[in-house]
């Protein structure tokens, strides 16, 4: 990874004003937002998305994604010669180059779409706070036709390498492209520079599983009843079915939402936490019971091999929790247990055998597989800003959000605001991490994101004053009218957390 590449202001801080071709990985809101921002200023922008379509996580795909390993703890090395696998069909290949997203039938939006909208593009007209996955699909995909984004967009090219050799000046990107031909397909790959790059890809892609004793072992045996959230598309396979789900997020809310009405018994396992604001829209029958500490499986089962279980006939095992109550007629868990922050493409950035307490002043990702290391407000790679990352902050307004840290973005590589200097961004990033606990969320601005913009307003419009350019404006009073509602729910335990990219 090459030195900081920018121009020393008179403050000290860099000011990249020297930027004319970027890159931005991933064409959901983040990528498609950051493309249109960028465009406006006046840069020239390739967009890589490695599926089909723009939209991101809110893109459904009746196929699911391939299983992950029982557990995945970690971010995985890379391998990016999977595609090339003897025997494997064109739909195989697909699949694996770029893979559907964890989105399901009936998702909906779980905040109000009055604080979840880009300043590029209103909501279309209408009463419902909370829509169908097919409107907000349609809302992105208008966003990239108002501003040309289709015509900017390198479609089913997956990004494999992101470096900057030392004493170059640009990023080389390298890339790989599904085509189909004929009965076949083909795979062309292909080398691209550029003088900045955003990552936009969201953190959807690689599941965390827990590793939890039994639990592989019963992956192994009972396959089709034991997944993870990112396979979930329909309730219909657990009606009249007895549902375990371990994890309290969302996913894990509208799965037992959508599986209840069909006659599904849910059972939720989940660790207490602050974050855990869901309770009260769970299925009034849900029983919530502690955290699974190991799946046993019956000894004739285990002897027996991988199996197909008959409708009608439950895992033959038992279930023990943390607090020492046995589970039993189980008949499908679903692991609803988050995901992986993971840049593959990013090489030596990313450290999944060091821990976060011990990432240097260069590392991005750590073992976690939740902090991003090294970014000042949560957008700029300290060591070099002319890689910035849209969509890193959890918990938050997501399209707003995401649309506001794209702006701050475009005003800086376009030269028209200065970032603080390096020594004051690392000093800023080291005391945050220092009042970083364990259980916390290094990302949230659960309730708060209100403030954090107010502060990076400050800073980017005193630059822009100073440059007697117009001022960003930030989130209008509309946004902040209803976000105070928001933020009043959250506090009453009624809506909790996000959805986001």
């Amino acid at each position: 990874m090459g030195s900081l590449n920018t121009e020393t202001g008179t403050d000290g801080g860099p000011a990249l004003g020297n930027i004319g071709d970027v890159a931005v990985i991933g064409a959901g809101i983040s990528g498609v937002v950051s493309a249109a921002h960028l465009l406006r200023a006046g840069l020239n922008v390739t967009v890589f998305e490695r599926t089909g379509v723009v939209g991101g996580v809110w893109d459904y795909n009746p196929q699911p994604d391939r299983d992950p390993p029982f557990p995945n703890v970690r971010p995985p090395s890379p391998h990016w010669e999977d595609v090339e696998e003897e025997g494997l069909t064109s739909d195989e290949v697909a699949l694996r180059h770029g893979p559907p997203t964890p989105c399901y039938a009936g998702l909906k939006n779980n905040i109000p779409t009055p604080i979840m909208r880009s300043s590029l593009l209103n909501w279309p007209e209408s009463d419902e706070e909370l829509v169908e996955q097919t409107v907000v699909a349609k809302y992105i995909a208008d966003i990239a036709n108002l501003y040309n984004i289709y015509d900017k967009v390198q479609f089913h090219t997956r990004v494999e390498s992101v470096s900057k050799p030392k004493g170059d000046s640009q990023w080389t990107v390298e890339t790989r492209t599904f085509s189909r031909a004929g009965s076949g397909h083909t795979l062309t790959k292909r080398t691209w520079k550029f003088d900045a790059v955003i990552v936009a890809s969201g953190h959807y892609h690689v599941p965390f599983v827990p590793d939890i004793p039994g639990l592989s072992t019963w992956k192994k045996l009972f396959p089709g009843r034991v997944t993870h959230s990112k396979q979930y598309r329909t309730p219909a396979h657990f009606s009249n079915q007895t549902l375990l789900l371990i994890g309290a997020g969302v996913s894990a809310l509208d799965i037992a939402r959508e599986s209840a009405p069909l006659g599904a018994k849910i059972i939720q396992s989940r660790r207490e936490s602050k974050f855990d604001v869901l309770a009260s829209a769970l299925p009034e029958a849900t029983e919530r019971v502690a955290m699974v500490s190991e799946f046993v499986v019956d000894e004739a089962a285990a002897d027996a091999g991988p199996q197909v279980l008959e409708k009608g006939q439950s895992i033959p095992g038992k279930i023990i929790l943390e607090d020492g109550k046995v589970l039993e007629g189980v008949d499908h868990v679903v692991v609803a247990t988050g995901y992986i922050t993971s840049y593959p493409f990013l090489g030596d950035l990313e450290q999944p055998f060091v821990s976060w307490q011990d990432a240097d002043e260069k590392t991005l990702i750590t073992s976690d597989g939740y902090i991003t290391h090294n970014l000042h407000k949560d957008i700029f790679y300290i060591q070099d800003p002319t890689l910035a990352f849209i969509g890193v902050s959890h918990l938050v307004s997501t399209f707003s959000l995401f649309d506001f840290q794209a702006q701050v973005a475009a005003k800086v590589f376009a030269g028209q605001v200065r970032l603080p200097p390096q020594a004051e961004m690392q000093q800023e990033h080291k005391e945050r991490k220092a009042k970083f606990l364990p259980g916390d969320k290094f990302h949230s601005m659960f309730a708060t994101e209100d403030a954090y913009i107010e502060k990076v307003l400050s800073w980017v419009n005193g630059d822009l004053a100073k440059a007697g350019v117009p001022l960003l404006p930030g989130l209008d009073e509309k946004w902040h009218a209803h976000y105070k509602v928001f933020k009043d729910r959250l506090k009453n335990n009624r809506l909790g957390a996000v959805k986001e990219d």
